[in-house]
């Protein structure tokens, strides 16, 4: 039987944690990777071995370290943010049968993360609006002195130049656009797809299985003591081959009308193929870092109703 949870909150130091660490070390296998690749092209440009290990080297110290604090604050604010959110939009709600989520509610997990999205926007577009406005109020006034000097100089009223009134009053429009209308656009887009994602989970967990989740109470909230790796790789790469056919066939037609049918079909089973590989193995990585993490710095803690 299908036992219906809502996530109500997130534990905020736990998730931090346990998301900057996961991120470090993710970043971490980039940058020795990248190392290597790096390693590789020395040999073919000798003159260039030495730089390109010192930026290897200096990668794999620098990279993991501005990821974890990058992801502190990002990960931190955005529980915050979800925690502010569930009471006037309502959280994740899981389908649990045991351990299983056997399916996702669509229209509760699309709004919360939809509205977290355009938290953000509405954040990142007051912060460029902040930009934004002093530099177009300042080279408003700016203008009109170098149209003179110009037109002093070389006795011709400049006519490409943008007015002052007109920087100004773009730099104003493009502020509210981004407070305004980005906030928007992140929503709907962000709603859209997240509850398609949702939809094809729930289409597709009943032939691949679900995302498993190992719970064991810590208070008065549910700790995630370990996540079974093939489960959710399985899971979530299923759903993201659904995601790789749908732009695959809209690629394919895309290329038909074009004139490129072979390019497009090769397009089509690549989307297929990647989405499906890149994903799994994603998946995978992060849920073994998370299970190696877990019994050391403790899991995410969730408040389910």
């Amino acid at each position: 039987m299908v036992d219906i949870k809502e996530i109500k909150s997130i534990e905020l130091v736990p998730f931090t944690l346990m998301t900057s660490s996961i991120s470090a070390i993710v970043a971490l296998i980039y940058a020795i990777l990248l190392l290597i690749a790096l390693a590789v092209a020395s040999v073919f440009v000798p003159t260039a071995g030495l730089a390109l290990a010192s930026l290897g080297l200096s990668l794999i110290v620098l990279y993991p370290i501005i990821t974890f604090f990058v992801y502190v604050m990002t990960s931190f604010v955005t529980a915050l943010i979800y925690n502010m959110l569930v009471s006037r939009l309502g959280g994740i709600k899981l389908g649990l049968e045991g351990d299983e989520v056997k399916n996702i509610p669509v229209v509760p997990f699309a709004l919360i993360l939809a509205g977290v999205m355009a938290v953000w926007a509405f954040i990142i577009g007051l912060v460029l609006a902040a930009i934004i406005v002093p530099f177009t109020t300042a080279l408003s006034t700016l203008i009109p002195i170098l149209s003179n000097i110009a037109a002093n100089a070389t006795n011709i009223t400049p006519t490409t130049l943008p007015t002052g009134s007109a920087m100004g009053t773009g730099g104003v429009l493009l502020a509210i656009l981004l407070i305004i209308g980005l906030p928007i656009f992140v929503f709907v887009a962000g709603f859209i797809g997240h509850a398609l994602a949702a939809i094809f989970y729930n289409f597709i967990i009943p032939k691949v299985g679900g995302i498993r989740l190992m719970f064991a109470p810590t208070g008065t909230v549910q700790e995630i003591t370990s996540i079974p790796v093939v489960a959710a790789s399985l899971a979530l790469a299923s759903v993201a081959l659904i995601f790789g056919i749908i732009q695959g066939i809209i690629g394919l037609i895309n290329g038909v009308i074009a004139g490129s049918a072979g390019m497009a079909i090769a397009s089509l089973v690549s989307n297929i193929i990647l989405n499906f590989v890149g994903v799994f193995i994603m998946v995978a990585i992060i849920t073994l870092i998370y299970n190696y993490l877990a019994p050391r710095i403790g899991g995410i803690q969730l408040g389910l109703k």
